[in-house]
């Protein structure tokens, strides 16, 4: 009895370590599998130093024979091709070119995924533009793609949209109606907090979104919306319920009402905070009623 009391004890402690290493993977961000065998780094440089080696008779002369095969085993491999680095402001122009250049929202995801401007984007796994109504009434932003966002390459992917589609239930709509975006298109590594050059490389593929749907209300979900559209800093906890304005032009059909609200994700982690959510929705249900 002992003995399987051990044996279930070790399993245990065994299964708690597995888990606490990939916990510790995934914050370090470490989470999506790329190849189906790990790589054994030592081994590979076990054998590029051997390759390396000078032949056992390295103090004789080679032979004719020897001569291109020792020169080939002694040659360093060839340097891995670098890419150019784009100068942030140059990378910002080209991005509002080609922002401007989009007519479509089709046109402008086409710009948005040749555009090598931005480093985002070698890290993530897909580009995160956009889906629902090209001409929606309301338009939803979230912040820089999550990590089941960044999988399934659309936003609010996972426990966060699950969230969503209860939350605009509750208001009578549904998640097919409404424009959603993500504020930056792709995943920074590991979810970091994007720096304020790639969120300024960024803004001009979100500008011409909105401009292109023209919804009559907006809402943004976590600070990243705001901190892009309406310059605004500091934390959400002081902006959210606040209506604002976005003006992406000068004609009165050209200004739209921003109401900054808490993100479906931090709400999952902080499920008290949902009653402030409730009073948030209460007031885009009015301004939607308003505007018909």
């Amino acid at each position: 009895m002992s003995s399987l009391m051990s044996d279930a004890r070790e399993t245990h402690t065994a299964r708690d370590a597995l888990a606490a290493l990939l916990d510790w993977y995934a914050q370090a961000g470490v989470d999506v599998i790329l190849e189906d065998a790990p790589r054994d780094r030592f081994a590979e440089t076990a054998a590029e130093s051997a390759s390396r080696r000078p032949a056992a008779r390295s103090a004789e002369r080679p032979t004719a024979e020897e001569a291109p095969r020792r020169e080939t085993a002694l040659a360093p491999p060839p340097a891995a091709p670098q890419r150019t680095v784009v100068p942030d402001d140059v990378a910002v122009a080209d991005a509002r070119e080609r922002a401007r250049s989009a007519s479509t929202l089709g046109e402008l995801q086409a710009a948005l995924a040749a555009f090598e401007g931005c480093n985002l984007r070698l890290a993530a796994r897909h580009l995160v533009f956009g889906e629902g109504p090209e001409d929606a009434t309301l338009m939803i932003i979230g912040e820089a793609p999550e990590r089941d966002e960044d999988m399934a390459g659309a936003p609010f992917a996972g426990r966060a949209g699950t969230l969503l589609e209860r939350m605009l239930a509750a208001i009578g709509l549904e998640r097919s109606a409404v424009r959603l975006a993500a504020a930056l298109p792709w995943r920074p590594p590991g979810g970091r907090v994007p720096t304020p050059a790639e969120i300024e490389i960024c803004l001009p593929f979100l500008a011409r979104h909105v401009e292109l749907v023209r919804p009559k209300a907006i809402v943004t979900f976590g600070m990243l919306g705001p901190r892009m559209l309406l310059r605004s800093e500091g934390n959400i906890a002081r902006l959210r319920g606040r209506w604002q304005t976005y003006s992406f032009g000068i004609l009165p059909d050209e200004a739209v009402p921003v109401l900054p609200m808490l993100h479906p994700t931090y709400l999952l982690n902080h499920p008290a905070q949902k009653r402030l959510a409730w009073t948030d929705l209460l007031a885009l249900r009015e301004r939607l009623n308003a505007a018909g």
